[in-house]
């Protein structure tokens, strides 16, 4: 798969917790009914919530819409860059 040559801009739109309008999603990592996990170009992206489904999704563009509805939105950092640290402290200490 081809690498995309320029970073996209992430943005949420969420309206009356039932829907979700994301950009800037490189990645579905997981989902189910109760979570989904994606990666954006700010970090991870946890959605947790009941009867979460993906209503829209082409990655190309790093567009996602979600319905359902939302509980909690939480970012961490995303796991590229979590190794990529872990590489550079592993080789700091050698």
């Amino acid at each position: 798969m081809e690498e995309r040559q320029q970073a996209l801009n992430h943005t949420l739109v969420s309206k009356n917790r039932n829907f979700i309008q994301l950009t800037g999603v490189t990645d579905v990592n997981s989902f189910d009914d109760g979570e989904i996990i994606l990666e954006t170009d700010c970090g991870m992206l946890m959605i947790k919530g009941s009867e979460l489904h993906i209503s829209h999704l082409i990655l190309e563009k790093g567009e996602v819409n979600v319905d359902g509805h939302v509980d909690s939105l939480t970012y961490s950092e995303s796991h590229k860059s979590a190794k990529q640290a872990k590489n550079l402290v592993g080789r700091l200490f050698k």
